[in-house]
């Protein structure tokens, strides 16, 4: 008999299921031009932890194996670049940053946001562990070390003169395989007055609005305000404030510091725990019902490709995103159901999606091939995509997302 597996924060068994999403691809291993053999597939199950209420999947996947060489490019969503100049001038204001402060970005990616320090005078570092997305980083002129993030690499910049005044970590909570490790790698890199900022996509909305697309295997925990302070609270960092943000289809931008540091907590912090303890998430029996809803989504989503192939209605997508080849894979769909999908991003051009097999094409291909349908796979971004591809309507085409419910408009 196998045992249950065992909770990435406190250890307790996770005999809890929120979703059961099946034997999946990775989310972001897009598969070369003429490649027939089948990608390795892996369960994707998302379990509650009873004891602590973190939402995660299981460990099936080294994160070596994700993270090394990585398809994902910040900089080629606009919404995105927006985001980040925003924030950089927040921080600079609240916390006072200048030519004297350490900014250290975890998971810096192309250097979409510490671009935007540098340009302000603040010495800035990025750790970003995927090697080939690093070097674009650097080309902008963002100091980049290409590492993993944890314990050890804290403590090495640290003695290399790094101690951060604000530790900013966008997106990343959610990827990391030891939750512990990594938060322990924030306390020791906070200088006794420093900061920390962590934003993540907020469980509360992914469990509301069915947002089941953003679980994959690269996202290793799934997050609320209440589940966060317990994995902070552990490592002896303590939440002041947060913030909740439309990114991501909803998310949390948290500030953190070490105990003892002299940041008041704001009213925020309730506010926000109010809201989960009412929508159940501080106990286990709230987080039923969820797999009926992404079941029904599926049914959905189905029966309107079964209409359109039926009228002869040509179907394509937009975005290789992460979530969009959850979605597909889920629902089982293949390139005689949606004839390709369309990406800005040119390394993903000229693949096929990981599982489903969809041919990925540059943007010119909509207007080129003009489908009557195109699906928006990176909901989130409905507004910036229908915008981009306002050419769709000159030919009566129309737009789709799936989820929280199917939309045609």
């Amino acid at each position: 008999m196998t045992a249950a597996p065992t909770c990435l924060s406190c250890g307790a068994p996770l005999t809890r299921t929120l979703v059961d999403l099946g034997m999946q691809p990775l989310a972001n291993s897009y598969v070369p031009l003429g490649e027939t053999a089948p990608e390795p597939r892996y369960p994707l199950h998302a379990r509650v932890c009873d004891a602590c209420l973190l939402v995660q999947v299981d460990r099936v996947v080294p994160p070596e194996h994700i993270f090394s060489d990585y398809a994902y490019f910040s900089s080629f969503s606009e919404s995105w670049l927006a985001h980040a100049r925003a924030y950089v001038a927040m921080a600079i204001a609240r916390f006072g940053l200048g030519p004297k402060s350490q900014v250290v970005e975890i998971a810096s990616n192309d250097g979409y946001l510490l671009q935007y320090m540098v340009a302000a005078g603040v010495p800035s570092l990025g750790v970003e562990p995927a090697a080939n997305v690093a070097e674009t980083a650097r080309a902008k002129g963002v100091p980049t070390e290409v590492a993993f993030f944890g314990l050890e690499t804290a403590r090495r910049l640290v003695r290399e003169g790094h101690a951060a005044d604000l530790v900013i970590a966008k997106n990343v909570l959610a990827h990391v395989p030891d939750i512990n490790d990594f938060t322990a790698g924030i306390a020791a890199l906070l200088k006794p007055g420093g900061v920390h900022t962590v934003e993540f996509p907020h469980l509360l909305n992914l469990i509301e609005h069915t947002q089941f697309d953003t679980i994959y295997h690269e996202h290793f925990s799934y997050l609320s305000l209440l589940a966060v302070i317990a994995v902070f609270a552990r490592q002896g960092l303590r939440v002041f404030d947060v913030e909740e943000i439309p990114t991501h289809g909803g998310s949390l931008r948290v500030f953190a510091c070490l105990q003892d540091a002299p940041h008041a907590r704001t009213a925020a912090v309730d506010r926000v725990l109010d809201k989960e303890r009412a929508a159940g998430l501080d106990r286990p029996e709230g987080y039923a019902g969820f797999e009926a809803k992404v079941r029904a989504v599926r049914a959905g989503f189905l029966d309107f490709l079964a209409a359109e192939k039926a009228a002869g209605r040509t179907v394509a997508a937009y975005g290789a995103a992460a979530k969009g080849n959850t979605f597909l894979n889920y629902c089982g769909v293949g390139p005689d159901q949606v004839a390709f999908v369309v990406d800005r991003n040119p390394v993903k051009q000229n693949t096929l999606l990981p599982g489903s097999r969809i041919p990925v094409l540059a943007p010119e291909a909509i207007e080129a091939r003009r489908p009557m349908s195109v699906v928006i796979l990176p909901w989130n971004l409905k507004a910036e995509i229908t915008a981009q591809l306002a050419v769709v309507r000159s030919w009566g085409g129309r737009f789709v997302t799936a989820i929280p419910r199917l939309e045609i408009d």
